[in-house]
């Protein structure tokens, strides 16, 4: 049977239209990779093509100016393993990172889990806690070396509540001085850590923890069995960012004590801008650098490995 062309079928007997080809659909979805081009031509030209022939000259004995420097092979790396400060160096650089991300987040964790509750001046808080990790950190190492020094505010704090015998070289000190830096890393960015730990938080659905406490679970049984696995997104971001910080700092140690005193509180970071800018090695400074990204590298892997694995169990 025929139907006119003015006749139509009810929708109900309409056929529904064909699906469009696979190349159509993927076309459709997946953005032109020529649109982020211009983007990893910069890219290429600012970072990658610099790095790759920097770690050429980590094989040489450049100083920096001369256009003519010989081939010295894995002398740079045999010589930074015969040299006392580096070593030092990296000793430092792993324990600051250690130190950064132990105290840090257990810091940040505790204000996320007091600025969480209903207090009414709750808002207020997270402003003043979260407000030192705006701060330019070159400004706040300036600003600590001066409240840290010996006739700084610290000290006179001390003394006026007649605890003078408390009273310390806390920069000028070896035996304190690399735990002074640690203690500014953290009271600047504990507050950084906080705000993602209170996403976290405040992503947790209530009705999981009134059940659990229905169930008769303590606050501290709540919080370990209920909160602490739904914030592991939150603390796989924490540590991945303070692990690495940590071993790339640089700028709040040479503000504050410039690697001294000596060498107390040299990083890799400081060695390799001392060793190119004021030794003028810098083909040994570029191999510190490799080895420094090295480090990162396999720091920031195998710690992600290992959270990502506790979320997938967690969720």
């Amino acid at each position: 049977m025929t139907l006119a062309p003015d006749e139509q079928l009810p929708d109900r007997d309409r056929l529904p239209d064909p699906e469009p080809p696979l190349r159509v659909r993927r076309a459709r979805t997946t953005p032109p990779w020529w649109f982020a081009l211009p983007a990893l031509l910069l890219f290429a030209f600012v970072v990658l093509i610099p790095s790759t022939r920097g770690v050429y000259y980590a094989f040489t004995d450049w100083d920096g100016l001369d256009p003519r420097f010989s081939f010295v092979g894995l002398g740079n790396f045999a010589d930074m393993f015969d040299d006392a400060d580096a070593m030092q160096a990296i000793r430092h650089t792993l324990l600051i990172a250690v130190a950064i991300t132990v105290v840090q987040n257990a810091l940040g964790l505790a204000l996320a889990l007091g600025v969480n509750a209903a207090i009414k001046s709750r808002n207020l808080l997270r402003v003043f806690l979260f407000a030192p990790a705006v701060i330019t950190p070159i400004v706040t190492a300036y600003l600590w070396r001066n409240l840290l020094g010996p006739e700084g505010a610290v000290n006179s704090l001390l003394g006026a509540a007649g605890l003078g015998g408390l009273q310390q070289d806390w920069l000028g000190s070896p035996r304190l001085a690399l735990w002074s830096v640690v203690a500014v890393i953290v009271w600047q960015f504990a507050g950084y850590s906080m705000v993602i730990f209170l996403a976290g938080l405040q992503s947790v659905p209530r009705q999981i923890h009134e059940a659990a406490e229905i169930d008769g679970a303590g606050p501290v049984r709540r919080f370990w069995s209920v909160t602490r696995p739904l914030l592991a997104p939150a603390f796989t971001i924490n540590l991945m960012l303070s692990i690495i910080g940590g071993i790339k700092l640089f700028d709040q140690v040479y503000a504050l004590t410039g690697g001294g005193p000596g060498h107390a509180t040299d990083t890799i970071s400081t060695l390799i801008y001392k060793d190119a800018f004021t030794l003028g090695e810098f083909g040994y400074s570029i191999a510190l650098a490799v080895v420094l990204t090295i480090i990162v590298a396999v720091a920031s892997t195998g710690q992600y490995l290992v959270l990502s694995r506790n979320e997938r169990a967690a969720s």
